[in-house]
C-alpha cells in the first residue's frame, strides 16, 4: 500500500482549491506519480454529484454555488441517454438536458467537472437512463457487445461528445475525466465490452483521463487496462488497498461516497449522519472522493426507476437522497458538516453561502373540477392478443387493455406479467387494484351479466435500473390476461403517455375513479412549496403543466416539490390524475417537505 504523508497534503490540496479560477485557456490534466495532476501539479478532486435533469435549470447557477460554497472544487455529473434520445435518431440537448450549458456554469463559477455519460448510468433513473426504444430493437442485447447496441451506443456518444469534448481541461473548458460505463461488475463480467466503450470514448474525442467506477468485490469485472480504478462506496485504507490491485501506486478515487441514500414507495425514509469521518479520512490521505449525492433534486414527471430485490422496488419521485443538499437546495446539519471537514484538511476557507431560494406557503385551494378517465380516452388500437407498451411505441405512463366478456362466467382472472400496477374495472366501476412489488396479478370474477366489459388500468411505475433483470423491462401487460383459465382475446388498447394534461377532459363526472381534477391558486409572489398529497391516494400532479412526478399514499413521500420558476404570480392551475380514490378535492402546499411518513397498507388510504 502506498503511504502519503499527511505533512504533504495541505499544499496538495491547495493547489486544488486555488486552481478553481481559471479561464478558458487549455489545461493538463494527467496522472503520474501516482497522483492526479493538474499543469504538473497536485490535484485532489474535491466533488460532489449534481444531475441537471433533476434540477429546474433556473436552480442550476445556485446548486453549483451551494457546492464551492462548502469547499468543492468539482461536480460529477451523469447524463440519461434516454432524455437525450427520445425518439431513435432524434437527440436533444436543449433546455434542463443542456448539458454544455450547465457545464459551462460550473466553469463560470470556477469548478470543475467529471463527465458520467454512461451509455448506462444506474442513477435510479427509468431504465438506467437507456431509451424505451432500444427493447423494440429485434434481437438488440442491451449492455452487451451486440451489434446494434454497440452501434446505437457509440452514436449516442458521439453526439454527446459534440457537446462536450470542446469543454475539456485540454480544450479549454473544465471536464478532467469522463467514466467508462458505469458499476458493470455488478452486472456482467465481458471486459471486451468494457475495452469497447473505452475506445469508443477515445475514438469520439475525449482525451481526459478515463476511470471506472465500481464496488470493491466487483471491480475486477469492471476495470480494464489504460482507466483508473475508481472504488465506489470505499473507506480509507480499504479503497487504497483494493486500488493498487489494478493501478498500484494510485492515483486513487472513491466516484462515489454515499452521504446519504435512495428510496422505494412502501418502505422507510433513509436517513444517516453522513459519515463525515470516513469521507475527512479519504481526503487526509490523498485520496480524491466524489459525494454521491451532493444535491440529489427530483425525479419530475415519470423518471423514477427502479430496484428488484427480490420483489419489484419502485423509486419515489423525490431523489432527495438525504443529501448535504435536500431537494429544494438548502444546506443540511451535514453540508456544514461535510464544509467543516473540508475545511480543517485543507486550511481553506470556502466562500460564503448563496442565498437559498424562497419558500412559499400555498393556502388550502378547491380541485373540485373533475372527469373520467374513461370519457377522455383517445382512439384505440384494436388487437386480438395484448400488446406491451413498447409494441404501442409509447416510452412511460399508462395503458388502458378493454374487452368483453360473455357471461354469466365466474373465475380467476390472471394478468401473466403484469407490469407494474392495475387498477381492474368491471363495466366501468373499480374492482380492485394489482401491484407487482407484492406480486399480485389475479382477482376472482362473478360476472353474471350477459355481457360483461373489462378495463384493466396499467401503470409503468419505472423500469429497473440496476442488477441482472435489466434487460427484462417491458411494461403494460407483457404475456396474456386468463379468465377461468381460457385467454381472453379482442382487445382495444389505449396507449396514455399522459404527457398533455390540457387535453383530459372535465365534464364534472369524475368521481368514478379513476379521474382528473381541476383547480386553480393566486399567488402574490412565487417561491418554492411542496404539495401536500395526503388524502388522496395514488396518480400524478401537474402545475402550470409541469409534471411533478408521482404520489401514492403509502409513502414515506406525502408531498410534491414544486419548483418557484415553475409558479407565477396570479393564477396558476393544478390538474391531478387519481387513479384510485380519494378522500380530499383539495389541496395546499407547504413550507417542508414531507418524506419520511410510511403507512401501514392495511390502513385506509386517508388515514
Amino acid at each position: 500500500m502506498r503511504n502519503i504523508a499527511l505533512s504533504f497534503m495541505p499544499a496538495l490540496l491547495f493547489f486544488g482549491l486555488a486552481a478553481m479560477s481559471f479561464g478558458a485557456q487549455k489545461h493538463r490534466f494527467e496522472i503520474a506519480d501516482g497522483k492526479f495532476q493538474l499543469d504538473g501539479k497536485p490535484f485532489l478532486i474535491l466533488a460532489g454529484e449534481i444531475h441537471p435533469s433533476r434540477v429546474p435549470k433556473e436552480y442550476w447557477r445556485q446548486r453549483v454555488q451551494m457546492a464551492k460554497a462548502m469547499g468543492l472544487n468539482t461536480i460529477s455529473v451523469y447524463q440519461f441517454w434516454n432524455l437525450h434520445e427520445p425518439e431513435k435518431g432524434k437527440f436533444n440537448f436543449r433546455g434542463s438536458e443542456d448539458i454544455a450549458a450547465f457545464l459551462r456554469i460550473c466553469q463560470e463559477e470556477g469548478m470543475y467537472a467529471i463527465l458520467r455519460p454512461g451509455p448506462y448510468v444506474c442513477a435510479e433513473w427509468e431504465f438506467g437512463g437507456y431509451p424505451f426504444w432500444l427493447l423494440n430493437e429485434p434481437g438488440l442485447v442491451i449492455r452487451s457487445r451486440n451489434a446494434a447496441f454497440m452501434e446505437y451506443s457509440k452514436r449516442y456518444l458521439r453526439e454527446m461528445a459534440k457537446q462536450t469534448v470542446p469543454l475539456q481541461v485540454t480544450h479549454g473548458g473544465n471536464i478532467l475525466m469522463v467514466q467508462v460505463e458505469n458499476e458493470y461488475g455488478s452486472y456482467g463480467n465481458d471486459k471486451a465490452y468494457m475495452a469497447q466503450i473505452r475506445d469508443d470514448l477515445k475514438e469520439v474525442g475525449y482525451d481526459v483521463p478515463l476511470y471506472v467506477a465500481e464496488g470493491s468485490s466487483q471491480l475486477a469485472d469492471a476495470w480494464v487496462p489504460g482507466t483508473v480504478a475508481g472504488v465506489n462506496g470505499g473507506s480509507y485504507p480499504e479503497a487504497i488497498q483494493t486500488a493498487n490491485r489494478y493501478t498500484p501506486g494510485g492515483p486513487y478515487i472513491v466516484p462515489e461516497f454515499y452521504p446519504g441514500w435512495l428510496d422505494h414507495w412502501g418502505e422507510n425514509k433513509s436517513i444517516s449522519d453522513g459519515d463525515v469521518r470516513g469521507f475527512k479520512a479519504l481526503i487526509e490521505h490523498g485520496v480524491s472522493a466524489s459525494l454521491y449525492m451532493f444535491h440529489g433534486g427530483t425525479n419530475f414527471g415519470f423518471m423514477n426507476g427502479a430496484n428488484f430485490g427480490g420483489n419489484y422496488q419502485p423509486d419515489i419521485t423525490s431523489y432527495d437522497y438525504d443529501a448535504p443538499l435536500d431537494e429544494a437546495g438548502r444546506p443540511r446539519k451535514k453540508y456544514f458538516a461535510f464544509r467543516d471537514a473540508i475545511k480543517q484538511v485543507t486550511g481553506m476557507t470556502p466562500p460564503e453561502l448563496p442565498a437559498t431560494i424562497p419558500v412559499i406557503t400555498i393556502p388550502r385551494f378547491d380541485v373540485g373540477q373533475s372527469g373520467s378517465l374513461l370519457g377522455s380516452l383517445p382512439k384505440p388500437i384494436h388487437s386480438a392478443r395484448t400488446l406491451n407498451m413498447e409494441q404501442l411505441g409509447q416510452d412511460y405512463g399508462y395503458v388502458l387493455y378493454r374487452t368483453h366478456v360473455k357471461g354469466p362466467v365466474k373465475g380467476k382472472l390472471k394478468i401473466q406479467e403484469l407490469r407494474d400496477f392495475a387498477v381492474v374495472m368491471v363495466d366501468g366501476v373499480v374492482v380492485t387494484t394489482l401491484d407487482r412489488r407484492h406480486k399480485q396479478d389475479s382477482v376472482d370474477l362473478d360476472l353474471t351479466s350477459a355481457d360483461s366489459q373489462i378495463d384493466l388500468l396499467v401503470e409503468n411505475c419505472g423500469r429497473i435500473n440496476y442488477g441482472g433483470l435489466l434487460p427484462d423491462n417491458h411494461k403494460g401487460i407483457t404475456e396474456k390476461v386468463m379468465l377461468d383459465g381460457v385467454e381472453l382475446t379482442g382487445w382495444d388498447i389505449y396507449g396514455l403517455p399522459m404527457r398533455d394534461p390540457g387535453k383530459f377532459r372535465f365534464d364534472g363526472k369524475g368521481g368514478s375513479w379513476p379521474s382528473f381534477y381541476k383547480g386553480s391558486f393566486d399567488l402574490n409572489s412565487v417561491g418554492d412549496a411542496f404539495l401536500d398529497m395526503r388524502g388522496w391516494t395514488k396518480g400524478v400532479v401537474w402545475v402550470n403543466g409541469h409534471n411533478l412526478g408521482r404520489y401514492w399514499w403509502i409513502g414515506p413521500q406525502q408531498t410534491l416539490y414544486v419548483p418557484g420558476v415553475w409558479l407565477k404570480k396570479g393564477k396558476n392551475e393544478v390538474v391531478v390524475f387519481e387513479q384510485i380514490e380519494t378522500h380530499s378535492a383539495s389541496l395546499e402546499g407547504v413550507a417542508q417537505p414531507i418524506l419520511t411518513d410510511r403507512k401501514s397498507e392495511t390502513q385506509a388510504a386517508g388515514g
